[in-house]
């Protein structure tokens, strides 16, 4: 079967659903883009009698996302042992802010949250191919296999061993509590409450965060909520002029700081029993491009003195 002139032609209709599959692969809103871009390269680059007898174009570019992103993912520990400080997935701001930007074409549910991005970041590469593409984008496992040349029986292997991995690490079900207690959360920062926000945080949280070197921040996660408590009102105390927002970050509850009407930190959260188990916090300037006003340039200017000082 050939697909007609105009089943090609709308190959670009596609580029949505690609740019969702590789950002749930790679948590990188760039690499993501790098990826489906290469992968219509590829496409394009095809002889039109070879296009003309594809009977998917849509399967095969897919396809070819997921082998592309398998070669990034396999290349990215070495780079990430590079990195400095902690690597966290890129922040998702809320759907509609900026039109042209791959962020506002990324569906925002459970399978984007930070904390179910960050479990997938413990997986291997093969096993977050398998587990993306066969549970949150219900894809078989016959395709899946020509992913990641292997079986289709393999694949379901790594899915069931990547599925594993995802039970163990698995947060309590969100309730309706959440935006209440991250309100609460800023209201204790803004008022420098150390005990309020101890109160707000398990005993055993832990936050990390990411300034990917480029800007002043913590290297090493801060674990336990007195710390914590204490290490976001000394913030509280040097940098007066810092404006929190509530915000949505990966279609969950979060914060949006602001300094001189610029984003520079966005901070998301997981909770159990009422409290926050897990802050993670993204200062790197390079992931937060989504979340600045069209047009305007990224802040790699360094950070004020005493934002974020890093503790080694």
């Amino acid at each position: 079967m050939k697909t007609s002139g105009t089943a090609v032609e709308g190959v670009a209709g596609e580029r949505r659903q690609l740019i969702n599959v590789a950002y749930r692969l790679l948590g990188s809103l760039a690499e993501s883009e790098d990826a489906v871009q290469e992968a219509y390269a590829r496409w394009y680059a095809l002889p039109r009698d070879r296009r003309d007898e594809i009977v998917s174009p849509g399967a095969w570019l897919t396809t070819v996302t997921g082998r592309i992103c398998l070669d990034v993912l396999g290349s990215a520990r070495a780079r990430r042992e590079r990195y400095v400080g902690a690597w966290l997935p890129d922040p998702l701001p809320e759907r509609g802010e900026r039109g042209a930007d791959p962020a506002d074409q990324i569906v925002q549910d459970e399978s984007v949250a930070t904390a179910f991005l960050v479990v997938l970041e413990s997986m291997t590469p093969a096993e977050r191919v398998a587990f993306v593409l066969h549970d949150v984008f219900r894809y078989p496992f016959a395709e899946i296999a020509d992913v990641l040349s292997r079986t289709p029986a393999a694949c379901k292997q790594l899915a069931s061993s990547a599925r594993r991995r995802v039970r163990a690490a698995q947060a309590p079900a969100p309730d309706p509590g959440q935006a209440d207690t991250v309100r609460r959360v800023k209201e204790a920062w803004k008022a420098k409450d150390i005990a309020a926000l101890v109160d707000l945080l398990d005993p055993a949280a832990v936050m990390t965060a990411d300034g990917g070197g480029m800007v002043g921040t913590v290297l090493h996660p801060i674990e336990g909520a007195a710390r914590i408590a204490r290490y976001l009102v000394a913030i509280a105390d040097k940098a007066p002029a810092l404006e929190l927002r509530e915000c949505p970050v990966n279609g969950t509850p979060g914060l949006v700081a602001r300094l001189a009407g610029t984003v520079t930190t966005v901070a998301s959260f997981a909770f159990a029993d009422g409290r926050v188990i897990r802050i993670w916090v993204v200062r790197n300037p390079e992931k937060l491009g989504p979340w600045l006003p069209v047009g305007r340039p990224l802040p790699h200017q360094a950070a004020p003195a005493g934002v974020g000082d890093r503790e080694e």
